[in-house]
Formats: structure tokens, sequence, C-alpha cells
């Protein structure tokens, strides 16, 4: 192995395509068994590698960061989330934070699309019925879900995602409104018809659709509230594709159970993997297991993207998608 060659350490398994250009290109050390690594594994890692490769599964807090050999100088997170790593942690250390941003955008978006309509056309529960034999002919009043067309679509963070988002809920006869920190420029706005809430809680209440598309900060811990949840109009639904921690998913168990919106579809959970066993068994909540960039295309590119970033580093240069703490 050539000395030239940094020491990289994956933390899971990727694609395999993936996994063979980074052998080509770096001593990369893999993991076969994709089995995620407890803490004392990760410990372990941090000790040896001069780049991490990461995933939302792993924990990279302060402590473990500062207890990283000095040899460690990047972690190139293979996700476009950062919220598992302490980025100022990092940066204090010298250590480059990099991600995978804009690969994903467009499946997550397509995913969000879907949650909104598997929940308004009780899709998932519809499609129960018929697995289970239960289906005995169509009637007039049964399995009756809501239409998109003309309802309102409030997607609170207009970024990559939100504005994928907002083009195909355009395109459903959806009209978009969105919340963010600061309004998106006049063209887009005007691209996608959408109107600007400067007040998240005058806007939920508005609404009859909430997408959540921002990331996960101290400032979105919770976003949605219960006080923020009781706001929402019973026919609203609720769809996050997101970050779970950006809903009190014990606030939303009891808004479900009290009817207090119509429904929720859900691809991320705050306790991941585990689910808040309050919004089991619902037939107006889909819940699906994390797949927002699920496709092999997207998984794919984040590995080219990981690859990218630490070759830039190797070769001297500054990682085109290095993250530091003013952008969170």
């Amino acid at each position: 192995m050539s000395a030239s060659k940094l020491k990289v350490v994956l933390t899971r398994r990727l694609p395999d395509a993936v996994e063979t250009r980074m052998r080509e290109l770096f001593d990369a050390e893999l993991n076969l068994t994709d089995r995620p690594m407890d803490r004392a594994a990760l410990q372990a890692a941090v000790q040896r590698a001069q780049v991490l490769v990461p995933t939302i599964t792993d924990v990279i807090d302060a402590e473990l960061i500062q207890g990283a050999g000095d040899q460690l100088k990047v972690i190139a997170n293979f996700g476009a989330g950062v919220d598992h790593i302490d980025i100022e942690a990092a940066v204090a250390r010298g250590i480059i934070v990099t991600n995978t941003p804009g690969v994903l955008t467009e499946d997550t978006a397509d995913l969000a699309m879907s949650l909104i309509l598997a929940v308004s056309r009780r899709i998932v529960e519809g499609a129960q019925v018929v697995a289970e034999g239960r289906f005995e002919g169509w009637t007039p009043t049964w399995m009756c879900g809501r239409k998109l067309w003309g309802k309102r679509l409030g997607i609170v963070g207009m970024g990559r995602i939100g504005q994928a988002l907002a083009r195909r809920a355009k395109a459903f006869g959806l009209q978009v409104h969105y919340h963010n920190r600061k309004p998106v420029s006049a063209l887009i706005e005007e691209e996608l018809g959408a109107t600007y809430w400067d007040d998240l809680d005058q806007m939920l209440s508005r609404m009859d659709i909430i997408s959540l598309n921002c990331p996960a900060t101290r400032d979105t811990h919770h976003l949605l509230s219960a006080e923020r949840l009781a706001r929402l109009q019973p026919h609203a639904i609720l769809v996050n594709t997101a970050r779970g921690e950006l809903i009190d998913e014990e606030a939303l168990a009891k808004a479900v159970d009290r009817r207090l919106l119509a429904g929720a579809g859900l691809d991320v959970f705050e306790k991941e993997p585990a689910i808040h066993p309050g919004l089991l068994g619902h037939p107006n909540v889909v819940l699906l297991p994390h797949l927002g960039s699920a496709t092999l295309e997207a998984r794919q590119d984040m590995g080219d993207r990981v690859i990218a970033n630490i070759m830039t580093f190797q070769n001297g240069h500054r990682p085109p998608d290095r993250v530091i703490p003013a952008m969170l």
C-alpha cells in the first residue's frame, strides 16, 4: 500500500462501486458486516483513521472528536445532514467536515410528495384492505380520502428539497406557501407561485398540508411542539422527510389519538430507529423506514461526492463540500 494513500475508515457498507473505487484510491478499511459501529469501535476508528466516513447512524460528538488521534484530518460524511456530528468541536481540532448536498434532493422530494398522496388518498390503508382479502367491491362512500387540487401546502424550509417539492406540488395543483429564515428570490417565488410567511404559527393554522424540509439544529429541535401542533386544522396532514427531532413525537401521538389532525406521513423519527408506540396502528399514519435517499442513483452519487471531497483534500485543496458552523 502506497504511503501516499490516506487511511480511510468506512463505518458502514456502501455501494460496491463506491467501495471498489475507494480501495483503488485510498487505504480504505471497509465494514463488510454492515453492522453499526458501537462507541468503542468508533473510538478506535478515530484513533487510526486519517479520514472517517460516517453515516447518520454514527454519533460523532465532542467527546469522540476530542479523543481522536492527531492523524484524523477529515470527517467525510456519507449524507447531507450533519446534525449527528459536532461541527464546532471538529473545527476546534482542525478537522474538516464534509457532506454530500444536492445529490438526494429530487429523491427526497419524490418521497415527500408520495407521502402527501399516500395520506391524502389513504393509499396504504387501501392496499392493506386488498392484501387482507377485505375488498368487497366499490361503493360510493367507502375509503374516501381528500383531493389535492386546490389545497394549500405549507413548506417549512425552502432549501433545495423544499423547492423541489414545491415544483411537484404545483404540478398537482396545490397552492404553495412556505416559511423560511428569509424569503427565496423573487424569481423562484414567481416560478413556484409561492407565498412567503415570516410567522410560522400564522402559516400553520391556515394550511391543509404541512411538509417539514428544514435541517435539524438547536433552533429547530421540536419545532412542531404540542402548542404548534394544536394550531393545525383538524383536516390537515403533516409530512416529515427531514429529521425526526423536528417534531415532538409524544405530542404528535396525542394529537393523532385525539384526531386533532387528519393524518401524518413520517419517514424519520425522533429516536430512530425506535418509533413512538403511540404512532403505531393508526390507519391515517403512514410510517416509512427512512427511505428519503434510498435510490440506487442517490446512494451512488453520495459515494461519488464523498470520494471527490477526500480526493480534493488528498491533493492539497479545500474540499468542495466543506461544512462550517456558520452554515448550520
